[in-house]
């Protein structure tokens, strides 16, 4: 149960982050480099959720690395917001509401690489 509400949210996670990304950079002229990375993050979020259908040590490694990666993008964008928010391009988004955003999705990141280690394998 508590593995399927994990992936779940790893796809609503991914999905967030693709749209959202394309939405704040529509129109702004962003770099590629900017946007793209949002979108493989989403991207190796949905897939790694719907390879966990079925719980396999490989699979379960390349769960974990998705949220990992995840957390370790949205670290450095979340606290450039915060510490530094005149450099910040929050393109099509408010700032505050870019860094709540970004914030929360961090949050979720830590919490789920976290749950994808200590979650039990379920029993075959």
């Amino acid at each position: 149960m508590a593995m399927t509400v994990l992936r779940i949210v790893a796809v609503l996670q991914g999905l967030g982050l693709a749209i959202g990304e394309l939405y704040r950079s529509w129109g702004v002229d962003r770099p590629l480099m900017f946007w793209v990375d949002d979108q493989i993050l989403g991207a190796l979020l949905v897939s790694s959720a719907i390879l966990m259908a079925k719980d396999t040590f490989h699979r379960r490694a390349y769960f974990t690395a998705a949220w990992g990666f995840s957390a370790g993008m949205l670290y450095g964008s979340f606290f450039a917001k915060v510490y530094e928010p005149q450099k910040a391009n929050a393109g099509n988004f408010d700032l505050d509401v870019l860094t709540f955003l970004i914030g929360w999705t961090f949050l979720v990141a830590c919490v789920g690489m976290a749950a994808s280690i200590l979650l039990p394998k379920k029993p075959q």
